[in-house]
């Protein structure tokens, strides 16, 4: 996500602007409605779903451009946090799209839930590629009975979460290879149960690489939406860590065939898709070389 842009809880502040957003987006997305953005689905916005629905905003310079509406109760099992949920609304100011909030808004409500499902109007193809490019797959259809216009129901199941160590030496990335396969990952993995992200990066960074690195020493740096390699098209949600210390002799561990440090070409070329997005925030923030 740019550094630009948070994504933070609706406000009721937010009322105006964000009924402003919903009504430019959806007059946008929805040509073919009589009557959309205005009227009574205005009215139900104000009156319901900004009131009883879980809404977050992403925002960016000061500016809502964005608005994702839940409901709890999507495709997981039971309630709570990795439940699942439904998306009942994701907006995005027309000015705005194409920069990334679309896509922000609904990672961080599969980091926080888990499974997402949605409906999407057929005719609205934008919408339909735009989900198909995050991992978005058909589970059902039926008719609006508002509009009368086909509505396609999609699912997307929960992200695998795992956590990762940023670690540079002279500009170079350090990344590890497990036996039996030819791509490198960053050291890390998934996490436990009971763990705290920190306590499962300095766990894998023990059985991995023998190293100590305690996790109160670790601070998150950011975190990578992709897909995760070799999943079949499940996506991740990887929260990258720095700190620890700095001048290491790793004693890979059984699992582990090698590692090594890498510039940014030997990276994408031999690394798991998500590299590429940390290489790029590494090479932004001035520690690896463009």
């Amino acid at each position: 996500m740019s550094s630009e842009m948070i994504i933070r809880r609706y406000r009721p502040s937010d009322q105006d602007v964000v009924t402003d957003l919903w009504s430019r987006a959806a007059r946008q997305a929805h040509p073919f409605l009589d009557g959309e953005g205005a009227g009574e689905r205005a009215r139900l916005l104000r009156e319901v779903d900004l009131v009883q629905a879980e809404n977050w905003v992403a925002e960016r310079k000061g500016s809502v451009i964005g608005l994702l509406g839940l409901r709890a109760g999507g495709p997981g099992d039971g309630t709570g946090p990795g439940a699942g949920a439904e998306v009942g609304g994701l907006f995005v100011a027309p000015e705005a799209q194409g920069g990334g909030a679309g896509r922000e808004l609904l990672e961080h409500a599969a980091a926080l839930h888990g499974a997402l499902t949605l409906e999407v109007l057929e005719d609205n193809g934008r919408a339909r590629r735009f989900c198909a490019y995050l991992g978005f797959t058909e589970r059902g259809r039926r008719t609006d009975e508002e509009t009368g216009h086909p509505l396609i129901t999609l699912e997307r199941a929960a992200p695998l979460k795992s956590v990762s160590w940023l670690h540079l030496r002279e500009g170079r990335l350090l990344s590890v290879r497990t036996r039996g396969n030819d791509t490198f990952y960053l050291p890390g993995g998934k996490y436990e149960p009971g763990e705290t992200a920190r306590e499962a990066l300095s766990r894998e960074l023990g059985e991995e690489l023998g190293l100590v690195v305690p996790a109160g020493e670790l601070a998150e740096a950011f975190v990578i939406h992709d897909v995760a390699h070799g999943k079949n098209g499940r996506r991740l949600h990887m929260t990258c860590f720095t700190g620890g210390p700095q001048d290491i002799a790793p004693a890979p561990g059984r699992e582990i065939a090698e590692y090594a440090w890498f510039d940014r070409q030997e990276a994408r070329e031999r690394c798991a898709p998500a590299h590429a997005q940390v290489v790029d925030r590494l090479v932004a923030q001035g520690r690896m070389r463009g």
